[in-house]
Formats: structure tokens, C-alpha cells, sequence
């Protein structure tokens, strides 16, 4: 009977001690790498580090403008696998000759198939920069973004951005201010399950799930509003923080690198959503893209500055209706 009993036990414990033994999770033991710093390391060494994403390492930014004059249009176009996202009606009324309208899920799968560097192309460039961000981590290093979206391209295409800059919303707020930015903290690393211990896996699988999950972005009348709701990350350099002024309680968090550990002045906590606004709307959308990629849960301003306190006299580049403006570069139905 002692036999029989032991052999009852046995059966019991070696499925138990095999399906422990398959977790690849964060948990897998004293010893195991947490998938954050597997990631981490192959981030850094592969040059897919936050700066190599903004500027690729053949010096090309993640933004490009649109022509100059409607002759140039051609040799522009002629470079590019033109990719634009936005809806099938807004295509349909007006887009770049030769662009394909394919929806934000398929962006890696036309970026695989794409003969030429890939320009992407939304309605204000916030929502193209944060794809272009997605494809070059996945390896798509010269995709860039049309700069202002189609709104830059053509002024019949701009009521957007025209609509928005008229709100002021930051102009006399309570909760607009020109103090000193709070001191940066350091947080842990983000926390996430998976089953894979190999670094470029783990990064591949986050960027697929973070082009499955769409744009991450928030609005500058929430925030504005509700500051408290958000750790919010202000994308400008130190004397703009000042003279534009700023969220109250904004962070300035620069430059969000995993090889100097700046990135560790962010909150990964599941309930601090991280929204981080910049000048437009299109650096933070790049930034937010990478985050996101990292495990934290990231949101874009949308608009930027530009959305918040257009008229704000601090202005050098990337005012819309100052220094930016619509072209009226031709359209194709």
C-alpha cells in the first residue's frame, strides 16, 4: 500500500513541477534576467536607443517637410513608399499622388513590403510620427513622417490644426505656470510578463503589441484640467520650460535614454499614466511610441504647445501660422 501511495504522489508532483518550471516570466527564479533588462541590453546595443529613433544613425530625423513648390513634388514622391493612415473618406478626397491608404495595424507588414523608405502620412503628423517610431524600432530605420501631416501639405486639408491653435486653453489657467520644475525622482524598471529570455524577441513582441494598441494620446483641456491625473513630462529644453511656462507639476525628463538611465525619472506604476507634450504633438508621439514600447503606460499631448498656447509669445520654430504654414502642394482623388 506505502508503494501505491508514493506512486500516487509522484504523479501528482511532476505535472506541478513541470508547468513551474515553464513560466519565462519576470518571477522565473532567483537567478532569472527580468525581460525589462534583457530588452534594455539589446536596445542599447542594437541602436535603437530613444535618440536613435528621433535621429536614425545615418543622421535623418523621424520628420520630414513637405516640398517647397508643386515642381518639386515629383522628386519628393519619387523617394518615398508613401504610406497614409488615415480614414478610406479623407484618402478619398484628397491625398499625395501614389500614396496606398492602409489602416495603423498593417503599418509593419507594408513596412516589410515596402521597396522604398516609407514616408508616413496622417491628418496633423502626430498620429504618422508615432507609427514612424513603431517601424523604426522594428527595424525600418529611414521611415520618416510628413511633417504637419496633410494639413502641411495642402491648406484645404488644414481645418484641423486651424480649429485647434484657436483654443488658448493654457492662457491665464489656473494651472499654467512659469515655477521651477519639481525634482526628478528615480523609479524601478517597468514590470511585464513573457514567455521569451532572448532580448530582441521580447522588444519585437512590445512592438507589435503597441501597434495592435493604436495611438496613446491624451487632451490638453484633460491634462490642463486635471494635471494630478497624469505624471506629466514636459519635452522641452530648459530655458523654453521657463519662458513658454508649463503644466503645473511638470517634470522635465531629458532625454529618456536607456544607456544614461534617464528614462528612470518616470513612474511605471500601471496607475501614473506618463503623458509627455513637446512643441506640435509630433516629437511626443515618437517619444510616447518608444515608452509604450518599454513597458510604461505612455500618452501623447495632442497638439503639443502648439494645441495649449498657440499666441504665446516664446515662439522661434514650429508655430502653426507663425513660422509653419499650410503649402497648396496638388492633391489626387
Amino acid at each position: 500500500m506505502k508503494k501505491i501511495s508514493y506512486l500516487l504522489i509522484a504523479l501528482f508532483l511532476v505535472p506541478t513541477l513541470f508547468l513551474t518550471s515553464c513560466d519565462k516570466g519576470d518571477d522565473t527564479g532567483v537567478d532569472a534576467t527580468p525581460a525589462f533588462t534583457l530588452m534594455k541590453d539589446y536596445v542599447i546595443n542594437n541602436n535603437l536607443d530613444i535618440d536613435k529613433i528621433i535621429t536614425n544613425t545615418d543622421g535623418e530625423k523621424f520628420v520630414v517637410g513637405p516640398p517647397a513648390t508643386a515642381e518639386d513634388v515629383p522628386a519628393y514622391i519619387a523617394k518615398y513608399t508613401i504610406l497614409d493612415i488615415r480614414s478610406a473618406e479623407a484618402f478619398a478626397a484628397g491625398h499625395i499622388e501614389g500614396a496606398k491608404n492602409i489602416s495603423f495595424s498593417n503599418i509593419l507588414t507594408e513596412g516589410a513590403a515596402a521597396a522604398k523608405p516609407v514616408l508616413m502620412v496622417c491628418y496633423s503628423g502626430q498620429t504618422a510620427c508615432y507609427a514612424t517610431a513603431l517601424m523604426r524600432m522594428y527595424g525600418y530605420s529611414h521611415t520618416k513622417a510628413l511633417k504637419w501631416g496633410m494639413s502641411g501639405w495642402n491648406s484645404a486639408l488644414a481645418s484641423g490644426w486651424n480649429a485647434k491653435i484657436g483654443a488658448e486653453e493654457a492662457k491665464g489657467h489656473a494651472n499654467w505656470t512659469t515655477e521651477s520644475a519639481p525634482t526628478n525622482l528615480t523609479f524601478a524598471d517597468p514590470v511585464f510578463s513573457t514567455l521569451s529570455t532572448d532580448g530582441a524577441t521580447i522588444f519585437k513582441n512590445q512592438v507589435e503589441k503597441a501597434v495592435a494598441t493604436g495611438f496613446k494620446t491624451a487632451s490638453g483641456t484633460d491634462v490642463l484640467n486635471n494635471p494630478n491625473n497624469y505624471f506629466i513630462n514636459n519635452y522641452f529644453n530648459a530655458t523654453d520650460y521657463s519662458s513658454f511656462g508649463h503644466v503645473d507639476g511638470s517634470y522635465r525628463i531629458l532625454p529618456l535614454k536607456l544607456a544614461d538611465n534617464s528614462y528612470k525619472g518616470l513612474d511605471p506604476a500601471s496607475n501614473a499614466k506618463v503623458v509627455t507634450y513637446c512643441y506640435t504633438g509630433q516629437t511626443s508621439a515618437v517619444v510616447t511610441a518608444c515608452l509604450n514600447v518599454l513597458g510604461y503606460d505612455a500618452y501623447s499631448l495632442t497638439y503639443g504647445m502648439n494645441g495649449l498656447y498657440n499666441t504665446n509669445t516664446a515662439w522661434a520654430s514650429n508655430q502653426w501660422g507663425g513660422d509653419s504654414n499650410p503649402k497648396d502642394l496638388p492633391l489626387a482623388q
